[in-house]
């Protein structure tokens, strides 16, 4: 319902979570595009899956709905996302149980190119580039910097 629910080409969903409440379900669906969200945007959803949930189930069932965009701190989950973070460090977490910090650098169809940050105690931290599937990510996050 949510994919079907998207105004414009260039978004797409992030997530959508449904707690477990019998009572009175929260439904979450996270959007993104290829530059950004609007409010506007995320109102069109909104009204869309509302429609689409009264349609399908009748206007008496009781949930709560929350479109929004996914917040800075939200792991990266798909390509475009990656797409619009080239250039950022990420901390990537590996399926091996291994971290990677570096800078995107490319995003592939079957990866990214990250400029991996080594370092090692005592000396000054040194540059590779790597290669890696999205298969072997379990987790990415941009790194937030201040500087």
């Amino acid at each position: 319902m949510a994919e079907d629910s998207l105004p414009e080409s260039d978004l797409f969903i992030v997530d959508v979570a449904v707690s477990d409440s019998a009572v009175r379900p929260k439904i979450t669906v996270l959007a993104d595009g290829e530059q950004g969200i609007t409010i506007d945007q995320c109102a069109t959803i909104s009204r869309r899956v509302n429609s689409k949930i009264a349609e399908t189930y009748g206007e008496e069932v009781s949930y709560v709905l929350e479109v929004s965009s996914p917040g800075v701190d939200f792991p990266l989950t798909q390509p475009q996302q990656f797409k619009r973070n080239i250039g950022r460090n990420l901390k990537l977490k590996m399926q091996d149980g291994t971290e990677k910090t570096g800078k995107l650098e490319e995003v592939t169809e079957t990866g990214i190119n990250l400029t991996e940050e080594i370092k090692q105690k005592g000396k000054k931290a040194t540059y590779e580039p790597v290669q890696i599937p999205f298969g072997e990510i379990v987790k990415a996050n941009v790194v937030i910097s201040f500087k």
